[in-house]
């Protein structure tokens, strides 16, 4: 190993002529590096302007030529559907807005207590108007107060009738629902503490709440994407999306909080014919800071 010997040629960045365009510093070197140089001959490279091998050529339905099939996302996932469908689709996911238990801090699950604010009425305004230059065919949402009151709102001024849909519904939380989270913290600790840190563990009398979103998440999917229509949008609730979320890419109960939805938040995904989800954004909340309008 030979160091500290080198020549270097370099530009400067901001060269005007060839005098002042290169500079050389030089080092002198020790006799034995020349002669090792000298004695290493390199092959010369040969380059010509002969055509490459031809690469894998696809064409899109609109006859655009991509190459290697990176345009489509067949198998990135596994089908919801088990069939094949009639077409693409493109499904917008929306978390109702903020709610009175919202508000106070108390677990909510299903429950039908828990009713939109004024806050949440607004947000769900904003989402109207984010959305409003979308076309939708369908409107599914949970029919649970929050969630039905917000997607009325969204859905203001469209002819088509809301559809709602007990698999949208949100988790059952039994006895935690509408504690307050201190309270729940103080009398439950072990369970609280479970839902909180381990939730696809959460196990009330033999169920687990997660796991059984899980179940009705893929039942929801199928009612959905299998509905006439390429449009869709579908309102509900935090535990819900997050499962649908995670069903859609694959991922099991144990991911459940590896995503975070805001009241309002906005989620889209595209699906091939084969029912296989595409992720194209998570959470947008751009509208509740400005009069952002969504055009995708």
């Amino acid at each position: 190993m030979v160091s500290g010997v080198i020549t270097a040629l370099t530009s400067p960045p901001f060269a005007t002529s060839s005098r002042s365009s290169r500079f050389a510093v030089s080092v002198e070197r020790p006799p034995e590096l020349h002669r090792r140089r000298r004695a290493a001959a390199v092959p010369a490279v040969r380059c010509d302007a002969s055509p490459a091998l031809p690469l894998s050529e696809e064409r899109l339905e609109n006859g655009a030529a991509v190459t290697g099939g990176a345009y489509d996302f067949s198998r990135a996932t596994t089908s919801l559907t088990g069939k094949m469908l009639d077409s693409s689709k493109k499904v917008t996911l929306v978390r109702h807005g903020l709610s009175s238990w919202n508000e106070e801090s108390r677990v909510q699950g299903s429950s039908n207590l828990s009713v939109l604010t004024e806050t949440g009425v607004k947000q769900a305004e904003r989402c109207r108007q984010a959305l409003s230059e979308m076309h939708f065919d369908q409107c599914f949402s949970s029919p649970i107060s929050r969630a039905k009151t917000t997607a009325e709102v969204l859905w203001q001024g469209r002819e088509e009738p809301l559809i709602f849909l007990d698999s949208l519904k949100e988790a059952h939380l039994f006895f935690l629902e509408g504690m307050k989270n201190v309270d729940a913290r103080e009398m439950y600790p072990k369970e609280y503490i479970t839902w909180r840190e381990d939730p696809s563990n959460f196990c009330v009398n033999g169920v687990y709440p997660v796991r059984k979103l899980w179940e009705t998440a893929r039942e929801a999917w199928k009612e959905i994407l299998l509905s006439p229509g390429k449009d869709f949008l579908v309102v509900t609730h935090k535990s819900m999306l997050r499962a649908l979320i995670c069903v859609a890419l694959g991922l099991a109960p144990e991911r459940f909080r590896a995503t975070d939805i805001n009241n309002g938040g906005i989620s889209v995904f595209s699906f091939n014919k084969r029912g296989e989800a595409m992720v194209q954004s998570l959470n947008m909340t751009t509208h509740m800071y400005d009069d952002h309008v969504y055009m995708y």
